[in-house]
């Protein structure tokens, strides 16, 4: 009852109701003219809007508290996180001769909201590694994660690369108590990080989400997923994936510990596909019956309704030449692209050292494999964390949409509908940092120019990139408010800069909406927004219309074009993508608008549409850091052509889905 309340309250409100918040037993209590329901205590927000304003935040962040963070050097908090989003200067790289950060840094423009994702494993394992005269702080293992931060890293890392990951008995005890007493203490100042940072009052600046990553690894294929939580209501620990080794065993132990009746709610969002080897393929260690199938769609649908689509570690829209997708080649799917298929790819893979040239403190090193990217043949790859192994139609956004729309013609329920959102995954505490004139590094050893024009490991150095932007269309910014629209996937996706796209479809919309002042107004009254299904018309041979609209980030480069992505079923089956030119201004313009018709709309087929916003091409990163560089210092990258030197920013809008009358 409480959830129909609250989907009611993000849907059908009106301009004249009322504020209500939920408190104790669901008792409402009106507290202005506005209407926002809350699960917590606080203010209601004095902007609000019927129509949503757009929002501009992260969801990936690491921090100190993370075990392979490169915010150990400099000894960022989750709190520094917090004040680094907010706008305000934290300590930086450069570390001085005692390893003091002496650097400072901050954002050109604050964000409006942040979700701080501290791994949920090894909160405990890094404290007993890490704090003196702690009961493990003397043994083997933990003294060799102190030699250096990647040898920390990969120590740990090996335990989640495993699908039937332990806790480390050395360190934790037989049955693992120990760790998890050790982690409840970064668990609690996560969240009081959290609490102090959120803006409670009416001004509403600043809107700050208790969350942790679920770090699923197994055979070094990324398998992994933010948990984020609505409200102040949280699990007495994190759910990890040595909890939960897949995802739909997350889900009901999540269920077990965060239920409706204790006022906690949860979403979780997957993040680097691109990098996952065909294992973010729906049903994974679930049984295949139709029933079975059904079920966990509904669980997904519920539990996960967005994906990261771009962050640090490349982009995960999408990859030209998959033999099962019937699509004209995609010039802009290279953009950031980790894979491509049918190149050689070199990457460092992780053995232990030989005895022989073993040091006291070196159990692992790095060796240079190269591969030829191949599409997966039937079975999960390996190695796709460094930037290999297989690539299938689920690792990309584009692809794994039309895989959803083909499981829902089979079992009635698509297990892969998924709104998309951006973020940087910045391991160095710096929530936003995406701008390509000014970035810094996120990971170990991207704190200089030099290191960063090297590649580097887990797909870093000139390989990676700023990251990605979360964008949401809100009621107002508010812990609540956020959170429904993202149920809602009413959200959308950036490369870094703020552009602000809207994106609605409808089968009657006016030819004059894009001049129009209530272009919002009309697009809700007429049709459905980003994140929404296209219900069916009310008449045969209908076509539907589509309308987006964009404005630039007024710090980056002019709009030039607004782009329309189809993905449906065709009648044999089949599954296609095509991409429209919505409107077109190759000088570039402060803002653009057009309306469109599919007139290969089919009212049998399964589709869905997203929007796909350009910016005129500027400087990449790599050129602003060659540049800045003294001519004999510059790295031969910096004159050979193996990297670009510029990038075209872009924005995605989560998709609107068509689903035949009778398919439902």
């Amino acid at each position: 009852m409480r959830l129909m309340i609250l989907l009611l309250a993000s849907f059908l409100i009106s301009c004249e109701a009322k504020i209500t918040n939920i408190t104790g037993e669901n008792e409402l209590r009106k507290l202005s003219n506005q209407n926002q329901f809350y699960t917590e205590e606080r203010e209601p927000c004095s902007n609000y809007s019927e129509e949503r304003i757009p929002l501009f935040g992260d969801l990936h962040v690491h921090t100190s508290l993370s075990f392979d963070a490169s915010a150990n050097t400099i000894g960022a908090s989750p709190t520094d996180a917090h004040q680094f989003a907010k706008g305000k200067p934290i300590r930086f790289w450069p570390l001085d001769e005692n390893g003091t950060p002496v650097g400072k840094y901050a954002l050109d423009q604050p964000l409006d909201f942040l979700a701080v994702t501290d791994h949920g494993e090894f909160l405990g394992e890094r404290r007993l590694c890490r704090e003196t005269g702690s009961p493990s702080y003397d043994t083997h293992f933990c003294a060799a994660t102190r030699v250096s931060e990647r040898q920390s890293m990969m120590m740990f890392g090996q335990v989640i690369t495993t699908e039937s990951p332990k806790r480390i008995t050395e360190v934790c005890g037989d049955e693992g108590n120990l760790c998890r007493e050790f982690a409840l203490a970064p668990w609690e100042i996560m969240q009081k990080a959290d609490e102090e940072a959120y803006d409670r009052s009416s001004n509403c600046n600043f809107t700050a989400f208790v969350a942790y990553e679920y770090t699923g690894t197994p055979g070094t294929s990324n398998y992994h997923r933010n948990v984020i939580f609505r409200n102040k209501n949280v699990p007495a620990l994190p759910v990890s994936y040595i909890d939960a080794p897949f995802d739909s065993l997350l889900w009901d132990k999540l269920d077990g510990v965060c239920g409706l009746e204790n006022d906690c709610e949860y979403l979780t969002i997957p993040h680097n596909t691109n990098l996952s080897n065909g294992r973010m393929a729906p049903y994974m260690r679930i049984d295949q019956d139709l029933e079975s199938r059904r079920n966990y769609g509904k669980t997904r649908q519920k539990r996960e309704p967005i994906v990261e689509i771009f962050q640090h570690k490349g982009n995960s829209e999408c990859i030209n030449g998959l033999t099962s997708i019937l699509a004209p080649p995609d010039e802009l799917c290279n953009f950031e692209a980790i894979k491509t298929l049918g190149r050689p790819k070199t990457y460092p893979r992780l053995v232990s050292a030989p005895a022989s040239t073993r040091s006291p403190s070196e159990d692992l090193v790095l060796a240079d494999t190269t591969e030829v990217t191949e599409e997966c043949k039937g079975d999960f790859g390996h190695y796709g964390m460094v930037g290999a192994g297989c690539v299938d139609p689920t690792d990309f956004h584009r692809s794994g949409l039309l895989i959803g729309l083909k499981e829902q013609n089979e079992t009635g329920v698509n297990p892969i509908k998924l709104g998309a959102i951006g973020s940087t995954d910045t391991h160095s505490a710096t929530p936003g940092a995406a701008v390509e004139s000014d970035w810094r590094g996120h990971v170990t050893l991207e704190s200089t120019a030099q290191e960063r024009l090297k590649p580097g490991l887990l797909t870093s150095g000139i390989d990676g990139n700023p990251g990605g932007l979360a964008g949401v269309w809100s009621k107002e910014n508010s812990r609540d408010a956020i959170f429904s629209a993202m149920q809602r996937r009413e959200v959308f996706g950036t490369s870094g800069t703020r552009i602000i796209p809207r994106f609605f479809a409808g089968w009657s919309y006016p030819e004059t909406i894009c001049s129009s002042a209530d272009l919002s107004k009309i697009g809700y009254a007429n049709g459905v927004p980003m994140g929404s299904d296209l219900p069916t018309a009310t008449a045969a041979n209908k076509i539907p219309v589509f309308v987006a609209a964009a404005s630039q980030d007024i710090n980056s480069a002019p709009l030039v074009e607004i782009q329309l992505i189809k993905g449906w079923i065709d009648k044999e089956g089949n599954m296609r993508n095509k991409i429209l030119s919505i409107i077109k201004e190759p000088k570039g313009t402060n803002s653009l608008c057009g309306l469109s018709n599919d007139d290969t709309f089919n009212e049998k087929e399964l589709s869905y549409y997203y929007v796909r916003v350009l910016e005129a091409p500027t400087k990449r990163w790599s050129q602003y850091d060659c540049e800045n560089l003294p001519q004999d210092a510059r790295p031969e990258i910096c004159s050979d052509d193996s990297y670009p030197s510029t990038v075209q920013e872009m924005a995605w809008t989560s998709p609107i889905w068509f689903t035949p009358r009778q398919s439902n």
